[in-house]
């Protein structure tokens, strides 16, 4: 890439106004590029270099407003070969998990939009059936693409629609399970479907060579597909015709059914491929045969993650989700604040507690390096277990680990756990099995936006008789929690925390001390209201109880609830038996979480006590900074203190 064009970004890579600054950057083909239809005219060699710009492009804007790139960079040759070949928004391209997406969101209309990519009251991350109508279905999540698509070609069947569709998914994303019941639905039912499996997880093999592109176009060519149908029609049903069919199917899964082919052949699906998905002359040569062929076809495409900036595809892991970086060097731009994060005291403490005892293990459903778990796979290998994206086979593993007599740590984001409920319910609380359920990215994450917030674990899990939630208010709080996890010996034992930077707590030297599940403790004494705050937010709570103070004279009484189950009804009593007025904090949602827990209880005391809620509302939370987020939200020492006050006016 010409990186001179876009290295002047890099002066300005702390800067907010680089993440709305206009381009001065000049796209020759690009710049005429606002919808689909602009690129149907276009010759190859332009289409070429309109992939290029494009991913300069990406470079340029991620590289001071952060997101998922390498994934999108290896995808362009493929967005572009199908906006030109199908025609959407008719067409229905249906994107998984939506990591590739961002070619698409820039020629779909949303190139400038796209500067502020991810940015609160900017564009999502992710297609969003609101914010588009080339986003066909909305995702975030890992595996829907096929079932989705299934159902748009049926829609269109039943209506009479010429209507394409077309599920564009990683191979990532094909370890979920649901992405394989997408796949068996979709061949026992003959839709007419079009699953295109881009593969970036391996180099283009030359060995390919000029045999497979032969064969790719003799089946993918009209003339031999119209004469395969007329063969089989006139065979007529019956034993013969069956048995021919199970030789020619051998036959051709020997030749050309590489990397597994035989596999989605088994399932239904006509496999064709794999070719070089950065090949765009290729990639739309097969498009348009395939567009005419009916039935479900699997199209296996080899792309690479990161293509085109050599950072990107020297550290295909870091470059997924970079952050901020210098374009001209590929520099990351870090922000050290001399914090730990939480997943590095969950990673460190994981690997301490597995040294002191040889039960304990670790599952992780391909979020190793994410969640911090990456130590205990160096360092005990044997012990570590990364069952790729299938967050319910991950919970019932870990069922089966401790049903054998082993101590799981099961690692999951809280949003990606919602998947996993039926599992966590009938697997493991059922059972009273010591599974350890580690629930990362809790509350506000961030950027990611609506489909990533971890804001239903605690209302969710609330209601699972026996279950434990814990809910640390800080580093040390986390490793205490994580102890007393180890020595529990029933479960589940719900350990829930948030993405980002702890509070500063020293915690790596100081010794293990268990807490017992369901005993809160009292922060400070105070009068006239009382907060019970749930995680780090008690530590909000604190400052603004000591803002009160230094203004008015006062203070309100903080608790740290530190376990939403069991509550502790002791702490409830104290409270109800002393304040009418009780303010509860939590960065989850309001409805069911410790909100629900509180007003449960006083609901049925013989007094009246009033609760008001502060935390997520009863909506869906677009993207933004967490600080943004949790500004509109109410969950800033600051809001906490106005509610506080607003209550002193109601006394």
């Amino acid at each position: 890439l010409p990186f001179a064009k876009i290295a002047f970004f890099s002066t300005f890579a702390n800067s907010k106004v680089a993440q709305t600054m206009e381009n001065t950057t000049t796209y020759r083909i690009l710049e005429k590029v606002n919808s689909p239809a602009d690129i149907k005219g276009m010759s190859l060699d332009e289409l070429k270099e309109l992939c290029e710009e494009i991913r300069q492009y990406m470079i340029e804007c991620c590289s001071v407003n952060p997101g998922h790139l390498g994934s999108s960079l290896g995808a362009v040759e493929l967005v572009v070969a199908l906006h030109y070949v199908f025609d959407a928004p008719q067409d229905k391209i249906v994107f998984d998990v939506g990591h590739q997406a961002y070619a698409h969101k820039i020629i779909t209309g949303r190139r400038e939009a796209f500067r502020k990519n991810r940015m609160k009251d900017g564009i999502s991350g992710f297609p969003k059936r609101s914010e588009s109508e080339y986003d066909a279905f909305g995702v975030g999540h890992s595996s829907t693409s096929i079932s989705a698509a299934l159902g748009f070609a049926e829609a269109a069947k039943m209506q009479g629609l010429p209507h394409k569709a077309i599920a564009l998914i990683g191979d990532g994303s094909l370890t979920g399970g649901l992405a394989f019941e997408g796949l068996n639905n979709a061949g026992a039912s003959k839709a007419d479907l079009l699953v295109i499996l881009n593969d970036n997880n391996i180099s283009i093999d030359r060995n390919i060579g000029a045999l497979h592109n032969y064969l790719l176009k003799i089946t993918t060519d009209p003339r031999y597909n119209e004469m395969k149908k007329k063969v089989w029609d006139g065979l007529g049903e019956g034993k013969f015709r069956d048995m021919l069919h199970r030789v020619v199917s051998t036959t051709k899964s020997h030749m050309v059914r590489e990397s597994g082919g035989h596999l989605f052949q088994a399932m239904g699906f006509r496999y064709f491929g794999p070719i070089d998905g950065n090949d765009l002359g290729q990639l739309i040569d097969t498009l348009q045969k395939l567009k005419d062929i009916g039935g479900p076809l699997l199209l296996h495409t080899l792309t690479k993650k990161g293509k085109g900036y050599a950072p990107a595809e020297e550290n295909q892991t870091v470059w997924h989700a970079p952050g901020q970086f210098d374009p001209e060097t590929g520099e990351r731009i870090k922000s050290d604040k001399g914090v730990s994060r939480y997943q590095d005291v969950f990673g460190k403490v994981l690997l301490e507690l597995a040294r002191m005892n040889d039960k304990v293990v670790g599952i992780t459903p391909a979020m190793a390096s994410g969640c911090g778990m990456n130590l205990l796979a160096k360092e005990l290998p044997s012990r570590f277990y990364d069952v790729g994206i299938e967050e319910e086979h991950a919970v019932t593993f870990s069922a089966g680990l401790a049903a054998g007599g082993m101590k799981p740590f099961c690692n999951i984001y809280s949003s990606f756990s919602q998947r996993a409920f039926d599992q966590i319910m009938h697997d493991v609380a059922l059972q009273n099995l010591p599974v350890v359920l580690c629930l990362d990215r809790g509350g506000l994450v961030g950027e990611d936006g609506a489909t990533h917030h971890g804001c239903y674990d605690m209302s969710m899990y609330r209601c699972i008789p026996g279950a434990v939630i814990a809910v640390p208010k800080d580093e040390l709080e986390l490793k205490n929690m994580m102890y007393s996890a180890m020595l529990s010996e029933s479960g589940p034992y719900i350990i829930r925390y948030p993405r980002g930077y702890g509070e500063g707590v020293e915690w790596e030297n100081a010794g293990f001390s268990a807490i017992e599940a369901g005993k809160g403790e009292k922060l400070c004494d105070g009068e006239k209201v009382a907060v019970i705050a749930a995680g780090p937010f008690a530590n909000r709570a604190l400052e603004a109880a000591a803002q009160i103070k230094e203004e008015y004279g006062w203070s309100p009484a903080i608790y740290n609830i530190r376990y939403i189950k069991p509550v502790d009804r002791d702490l409830l009593a104290e409270v109800a038996q002393n304040f009418d007025r009780i303010v509860t904090v939590e960065d989850g949602t309001v409805l069911g979480g410790l909100y629900g827990a509180v007003a449960e209880y006083v609901a049925n005391l013989a007094r009246p006590v009033h609760v008001t809620p502060v935390g997520i509302p009863d909506r869906y939370i677009g993207q933004g900074t967490q600080a943004e987020l949790r500004e509109e939200c109410g969950l800033t020492s600051a809001a906490i203190k106005t509610e506080i006050l607003k209550q002193i006016e109601k006394i």
